[in-house]
């Protein structure tokens, strides 16, 4: 997840001293993945790398480094009986104070995020190693400098599009935006309750619905779009999108469903409602010649399988759970195809 980019410069375009806590480095078992991160401020503690004793410990590391030295340091944390915790592997953490305005490496990761451009941002473990921000087009240096290693390390998680490691002094992220792209037709009780689920979780959302003053207050995270006709948003989506279709007219789920089923490329279009409305909407499809194989690809009821209940919160949870067994399932499944080229360091 990218959000802890907007939390940190909110809180030192603010002129709020931070400390940024990461796992840096995990061996055996361990309550988070290396990349969990937290935001420490003399007030909150924003994010969870796990929770139980490590967190205890580490907000109160955190907390002692606010307004101190602003160098990196790098935690060991066995996770057995000394700890409390039944874990019993091993955690490295990074903690990294802030203080004053936004710094370099950060409105940069933030524009490259901005303009859905992915990056790697690298951070020496040392003090003095500085960070680094690795992108198709070179490497952005904060301080020290990259050997040509790391520099290869970075190339090979860009060109993967994902993910976080450790390599000797230096721990390795990518920062991409993210492959779930949600798009939600209707705002009453259930897309509210969907929305609601999915906070917190590493998607983009558009919410859109053809009502005035409709959608509730939303995080940024949310995109709410009030429209005549929300069937002309299913062409805004990029490929292999999710869509969830929960109108409060049957007539404008169909329209919406015929756009989605004929742009062919969903990973996902799911109708809200019983078997009766999905053979009613079948007949129609067929009437109006929408091929039979892509109506086979409507998921029409939604939700897994188990969850009976009918409340909003309940129907959520099980269309949630659904979507994120087939976006996993797509994703072990993907053939990272992409390459990166990264040119000499610029100073």
């Amino acid at each position: 997840m990218t959000g802890w980019l907007d939390d940190l410069d909110r809180m030192l375009a603010a002129g709020n001293p931070a400390v940024l806590v990461t796992v840096a480095g995990v061996r055996g078992s361990a309550p988070r993945e290396v990349g969990a991160k937290m935001l420490v401020t003399q007030r909150d503690a924003i994010g969870t790398i796990g929770g139980g004793q490590l967190e205890y410990r580490c907000v109160r590391i955190a907390f002692e480094l606010i307004g101190g030295n602003t160098e990196p340091a790098l935690r060991r944390f066995p996770l057995g009986p000394s700890m409390g915790q039944c874990c019993g592997g091993i955690v490295d953490v990074l903690f990294e104070p802030y203080a004053g305005g936004p710094p370099d490496w950060l409105r940069e990761l933030l524009a490259l995020h901005g303009r859905r451009q992915p990056a790697v941002l690298v951070t020496g473990t040392r003090p003095g190693s500085g960070k680094f921000v690795v992108t198709e087009r070179g490497v952005t240096r904060s301080g020290g400098a990259l050997p040509d290693a790391a520099t290869a390390k970075a190339r090979e998680l860009l060109a993967a599009g994902s993910g976080a490691e450790r390599g000797g002094d230096f721990l390795y992220e990518t920062v991409a935006p993210t492959g779930f792209n949600i798009a939600i037709f209707g705002a009453g009780h259930v897309g509210s309750a969907v929305v609601g689920a999915l906070a917190g979780l590493d998607c983009s959302v558009r919410w859109v619905d053809s009502r005035r003053n409709v959608f509730p207050q939303t995080t940024s995270a949310i995109q709410t779009i009030e429209t005549a006709d929300p069937a002309l948003e299913v062409a805004a989506m990029p490929p292999s999108s999710f869509y969830l279709v929960m109108t409060h007219s049957h007539g404008l789920d169909f329209d919406i469903c015929q756009q989605i089923l004929r742009r062919g490329d969903a990973a996902y279009c799911g109708l809200i409602g019983s078997k009766t409305k999905r053979r009613r909407f079948e007949k129609r499809f067929r009437a109006v010649g929408v091929p039979a194989s892509a109506i086979d690809k409507l998921v029409c009821p939604i939700g897994v399988a188990g969850i009976r209940g009918k409340k909003p919160a309940e129907i959520a949870i099980g269309v949630v759970a659904q979507l994120l067994q087939v976006y996993e399932r797509r994703a072990r499944s993907a053939v990272p195809t992409s390459t990166a080229i990264v040119t000499p360091i610029r100073t």
